[in-house]
């Protein structure tokens, strides 16, 4: 008889991660992983203690490609490096639709709120260092900025819009600049 499978605790995450790119969140159940993976859920739940469990692996892992796809967008040259980093968002929105909204689209109430991640911090200190704003005005420009990026990475993500890289592109300078502008002239809030 030869031995069985093993089923192993990367493997359930792999197939649950895929599972939410193919089905969206509704879709990730036990019964559905295990059938993904032709085996019982016994080894799921021998792997982890409760769904909750899994879901925030799959969240992990999810996030995990996210970074990584950001940062290899950055070190690219495609665009300069904070520029990269918004497209990278929004086409991790384009291509991951389902783990796009999984990581960012989720109902957050409850969660703890992290505003200060490392990667937060970095993309800061390279707009300090590359424009001269002082360290408030670059959060500021980011936490503006990004509200462009998500909102459009939301309409891609769901359909509402079609992306177009040279448009979202285009949006993004022209935004990125008009704020760059207030802070460098020192205008102030345009009401």
């Amino acid at each position: 008889m030869p031995p069985a499978i093993k089923i192993t605790r990367d493997s359930i995450i792999t197939a649950a991660t895929e599972l939410v790119r193919e089905k969206g969140t509704d879709g990730l159940t036990t019964r559905a992983v295990a059938k993904k993976l032709n085996c019982s859920t016994q080894p799921i739940f021998s792997n982890f203690p409760n769904m909750d469990s899994l879901k925030k692996s799959v969240l992990d892992k999810a996030y995990q490609l996210y970074v990584e796809r950001t940062f290899s967008s950055m070190q690219s040259c495609r665009y300069p490096p904070y520029k990269a980093s918004g497209m990278a968002y929004i086409e991790f929105a384009v291509d991951e639709p389902e783990l796009f909204k999984m990581l960012f689209m989720r109902d957050r109430n409850g969660e703890e709120r992290i505003d200060d991640t490392a990667e937060s911090e970095m993309i800061v200190a390279m707009i300090r260092e590359r424009t001269g704003l002082s360290d408030e005005q670059a959060h500021r420009l980011h936490t503006e900025l990004w509200v462009l990026v998500h909102g459009l990475a939301v309409m891609y993500a769901t359909g509402f819009e079609e992306y177009k890289a040279d448009e979202a592109s285009e949006m993004l300078s022209d935004v990125y600049l008009g704020i760059l502008g207030r802070f460098q002239n020192k205008e102030g809030v345009v009401e």
